[in-house]
């Protein structure tokens, strides 16, 4: 018996769907998310100017700032108090929320946040050996010394990571500095238990505040963040390479070790600075970076441009919040990111599809 022979090609099952990225995906809607940011980022720079203890209108605000007769009240408000403020809103917010974006692409940890490489417990013992042991107790004295702080952390972070097997990996960037970050903590405590008088002098630093801070805190850390944020820029295309995994990233022709140094030496000058000037300041550097994966998908080139943009409007609603919260008076910066941030980050974290790195 003859086989029976069909003309019919064999049925072929069809490929499955791929997996859709999350985010927004065509250039053109990218670019209107982050136009829809800088125009919102524009109203809180508005509003930071405006808003605080007593109001001034916007006309006025522009009168002061463009040298119109204005009432000596009011262009000290403007001019002397909140411009100020308003600039450093803008330097912490973007410094930390590009930190964050770096060190989570660098470490493919979607939880890490500055100071997970000791950025700010190495601020604040420097400042803590600054208060106790030299008599330091004004901003424009420590700033230098949490700054400091900042960079000897990172790079004993990195020493120790790369102990033993050169280039240090994502785990053990993030195991040294969680580790290093404890011991400097222990320390910190063991210095203010010596003098809590004279401790309490930095109180308001270590809450993240914005208060008694001028163009003479300011303008010495400005350089450091502009140079950081643009080695950030330029990092991008690297990260994308990095995100896909050391291997791979070789054979795309991406040095791993010297993107992992200098995403090291960018979140050194972007956390470090922004510690510097205003103090440990939370979940900017760890929330931002979510909402901006969330919106553009995760290519690193929008994530860190959106939270150059997003990171500001953070920070600036914070401190306009923190200034009518409590009128006459006023709360920290950090506070008020804590209370906004955890529930926000709570809520991306309960979505059924995290977006990932």
């Amino acid at each position: 018996m003859e086989p029976i022979v069909h003309d019919s090609p064999p049925t072929t099952l069809p490929a499955p769907p791929r997996p859709r990225a999350p985010g927004l995906q065509s250039p053109g809607a990218r670019t209107a998310a982050l136009v829809t940011a800088l125009v919102v980022l524009v109203v809180c720079v508005v509003a930071s100017l405006a808003i605080g203890s007593r109001a001034v209108p916007v006309g006025t605000v522009w009168a002061a700032l463009t040298g119109g007769d204005v009432p000596a009240a009011d262009h000290a408000a403007v001019v002397g108090l909140r411009l100020p403020r308003t600039v450093l809103g803008l330097a912490v917010g973007a410094s930390l929320a590009v930190a964050g974006a770096v060190i989570q692409a660098v470490t493919r940890n979607p939880l890490a946040d500055p100071g997970i490489l000791g950025v700010t417990s190495g601020s604040a013992f420097l400042v803590a050996v600054a208060v106790g042991f030299l008599g330091v107790t004004s901003p424009t004295g420590y700033v230098w010394f949490a700054f400091a702080g900042a960079l000897l952390a990172t790079v004993a972070v990195y020493l120790v990571g790369s102990a033993g097997r050169g280039t240090p990996g994502p785990a053990q960037l993030t195991l040294a500095g969680v580790a290093l970050g404890a011991v400097l903590s222990g320390l910190v405590s063991a210095i203010r238990l010596t003098d809590p008088e004279r401790f309490a002098a930095i109180q308001a630093w270590e809450s993240g505040s914005f208060q008694n801070r001028g163009w003479d805190v300011i303008v010495p850390v400005l350089p450091f963040v502009v140079v950081g944020l643009l080695l950030a820029l330029a990092l991008t295309g690297p990260l994308n390479a990095l995100s896909l995994g050391d291997d791979l990233a070789h054979a795309l022709g991406s040095s791993v070790g010297r993107t992992r140094v200098l995403a090291v030496v960018v979140v050194t000058l972007l956390a470090g600075g922004a510690t510097a000037m205003a103090g440990p300041i939370v979940f900017v550097g760890l929330m931002v970076p979510h909402v901006a994966r969330w919106v553009v998908g995760p290519d690193q080139r929008w994530i860190v441009a959106l939270s150059m943009v997003l990171g500001p409007v953070l920070v600036l609603v914070a401190d306009v919040a923190a200034r009518v919260v409590a009128r006459p008076g006023e709360i920290p910066v950090g506070v008020v990111t804590a209370f906004v941030g955890a529930p926000v980050l709570v809520a991306l974290v309960r979505r059924r599809k995290v977006t990932g790195l």
